[in-house]
C-alpha cells in the first residue's frame, strides 16, 4: 500500500493525513446539529416562560380578608336582635391575650403561639383566627386563617402553641393574629 493513500474496508474510509474516518465526520456533524437544536430549544423554551402570566398560586394577595362577627349559639327562643347582642358580646368577652409567630418546615410555614382569653359565662370551641402577614414596610402580603377545634373554658384562658397556620411568604416579617368566630361548648 502506498502511505500518500488510505485503504478500504468495512465501509469506511480512513485518511492517512487527517486522521478521521468519514463515519467519524458524519458522527461530529450531527453531534453539532443536535447541539445546536437543544440550545434553540432551550431558547425558546425559557422565553415562553418568562411570557406566560403568573399562576394564582403564586401571586400574593393584594385584597385583606374581609372578617365576619362571631357566631355564638343563642337559647333557641331568643329574638332577632337579642341573637346579634349575644354575637356581639361573645367576640367582645373572647380575645387574644398575647400572640408570638416563628418560621417552620424550612421556613416556609409560620407558627403562632397565642393565648385566647375567655370572660364568658360558658365554654366555646372551634375559634376561628386569621393572621395578616406583612412585610417589615408593613404591605400586605396574605392572611391565613385556622379553626381551633380546642375548647376554652368559661372565665379561663388556654395558650395554644405552635400552630401551622399556613404556607407564608418568604418576605413576611410580621403577623398579626385576630379571633374571627367561635362557638358556645
Amino acid at each position: 500500500m502506498n502511505a500518500g493513500f488510505g485503504r478500504i474496508g468495512m465501509g469506511s474510509v480512513v485518511g492517512t493525513g487527517e486522521g478521521l474516518s468519514r463515519s467519524g465526520a458524519v458522527t461530529s456533524v450531527w453531534v453539532k446539529r443536535g447541539m445546536l437544536w437543544l440550545l434553540a430549544a432551550i431558547i425558546i423554551g425559557s422565553a415562553i416562560w418568562l411570557l406566560m402570566p403568573p399562576s394564582e398560586g403564586n401571586v400574593a394577595q393584594t385584597e385583606p380578608v374581609k372578617l365576619a362577627l362571631a357566631t355564638v349559639d343563642p337559647a333557641p327562643a331568643a329574638t332577632a336582635a337579642e341573637t346579634s347582642a349575644a354575637e356581639a358580646a361573645g367576640l367582645d368577652r373572647l380575645k387574644i391575650s398575647s400572640q408570638t409567630w416563628r418560621r417552620g418546615g424550612l421556613g416556609s410555614k409560620a407558627l403562632v403561639t397565642f393565648t385566647v382569653r375567655n370572660d364568658n359565662d360558658y365554654a366555646v370551641k372551634d375559634v376561628e383566627i386569621v393572621c395578616a402577614f406583612t412585610r417589615r414596610d408593613g404591605s400586605h402580603l396574605t392572611d391565613r386563617s385556622r379553626v381551633l377545634a380546642d375548647t376554652v373554658s368559661m372565665k379561663s384562658r388556654k395558650t395554644f402553641a405552635r400552630v401551622p397556620v399556613g404556607f407564608i411568604n418568604v418576605n413576611a416579617d410580621q403577623a398579626k393574629c385576630s379571633l374571627v368566630t367561635a362557638r358556645r361548648a
